[in-house]
């Protein structure tokens, strides 16, 4: 039946995953017998440790499943203040923490809450996609500020300075950052605030990789005033992506906000996910998830140089998440294209830049080191053996 009413115009702005495309055909292939390494998946292949496990078990077998507080359960909120003062030396009232229904529900909520109609918020490009479209859904605008490798692909004070305009409401930052793997140095995460803040805008910080971050111990951007939103998920470093749980930090001053916006769209998130999370501050699970960030470290130390040497450069050393985004344009134009003749030729599939942004996509591949370290060494030996071949091609 053709449908006669008119769709809303946001969905035109909002794009669809391009990789799900490759997505398709490694299945094909995986199912036509061909062993495909996915270097595409971005999530953790570590799943919730037996502590969180068995917390879901026995809230599921007490009953617990009815509706919780909009805001979350208090003794989770209050675990998670308490974190932050032991992680991160920072005093968070539970007040100000709101649960919700994954990162993708917090920033929903944070863009309800921040972003008017036709108002620009400056991210970077490359950056997630879907931080653009939760712009959009809002009817705002993604003012798409180009980085690169000067800048490890990171925002700057001094490009926020230089593309604020008058429509400009305020900055959605992600630190560490999904394609890249890289992070804002702090310093410079505090400048950016300054100019926003000096601006009348507001600062949204996604930070659902930093407890993934490698090296120097890494530091919230709540340090930087109790103005910031700051997003952030039991996902990615406590592995629990599809239980869909995550958090916002918000200013206090607006809790009350937040709370009437997350009754009215989301109710509360799922009650057995948030009472399995509360053993995800427990000894035994900490002391997991650390072992684990650990591994991913390892993961990293391999990976980066193991790519150049087989002619894949990557231009910004990641230090949080497990991603790298690697230059192909030495193989291709077109990395969609090149992704897609891998993928065919030796079975490895990787992101194509085009999903993250309009900055040079097609110079770009985003790689996952979420998987196992044989996994790893499989997949860059066979790109070792591969690329030659194709540089020597396109001479």
């Amino acid at each position: 039946m053709d449908i006669r009413y008119p769709l809303a115009q946001r969905t035109a702005r909002i794009d669809p995953f391009h990789v799900m495309e490759l997505a398709q055909r490694a299945a094909a292939l995986e199912a036509a017998g061909h062993p495909v390494i996915h270097l595409d998946i971005g999530e953790p292949d570590f799943t919730a440790p037996s502590p969180v496990v068995d917390a879901l078990e026995r809230a599921a077998r007490a009953g617990h499943t009815q509706y919780t507080a909009a805001t979350g359960l208090a003794g989770l909120r209050a675990a998670i203040a308490r974190d932050y003062g032991e992680r991160y030396g920072l005093e968070v009232a539970p007040s100000r923490i709101v649960v919700t229904a994954g990162a993708s529900a917090a920033l929903l909520l944070a863009c309800c809450a921040l972003v008017e109609r036709g108002s620009a918020v400056l991210t970077a490009d490359p950056g997630y996609p879907c931080n653009r479209h939760f712009v959009a859904a809002f009817d705002g605008e993604a003012q798409l500020v180009p980085v690169g490798p000067a800048t490890r692909f990171q925002m700057t004070r001094a490009l926020v300075e230089a593309h604020w305009h008058a429509g400009t409401r305020g900055a959605l930052l992600a630190s560490p950052a999904n394609p890249t793997g890289t992070s804002i140095p702090f310093d410079e995460l505090g400048g950016i605030v300054d100019a926003v803040r000096a601006r009348g805008g507001f600062t949204i910080v996604d930070e659902i990789y930093l407890g993934l971050s490698y090296g120097a111990r890494p530091r919230s951007a709540l340090a930087l005033g109790d103005d910031l939103v700051v997003v952030n998920s039991f996902s990615k470093y406590f592995h629990m992506t599809g239980w869909r749980l995550g958090w916002l930090v918000v200013p206090p001053a607006l809790a009350p906000v937040f709370e009437k916006l997350a009754q009215n769209l989301f109710i509360c998130p799922s009650a057995l996910a948030q009472h399995a999370a509360l053993a995800c501050f427990e000894r035994e699970s900490l002391d997991e998830f650390e072992a684990r960030r650990r591994e991913f470290e390892q993961r990293r130390d391999f990976i980066v140089p193991a790519l150049r040497d087989a002619g894949l450069p990557v231009p910004a050393t990641p230090d949080g998440a497990f991603y790298v985004y690697a230059d192909c344009s030495a193989h291709s134009d077109d990395s969609d294209a090149f992704a897609l003749e891998v993928l065919e030729r030796i079975h490895v599939s990787m992101v194509p830049g085009k999903d993250f942004g309009r900055n040079q996509p097609s110079r770009y591949l985003r790689l996952s080191y979420a998987s196992s370290m044989e996994r790893l060494e499989e997949a860059v030996a066979r790109l070792a053996r591969y690329l030659p071949s194709r540089v020597a091609a396109r001479r």
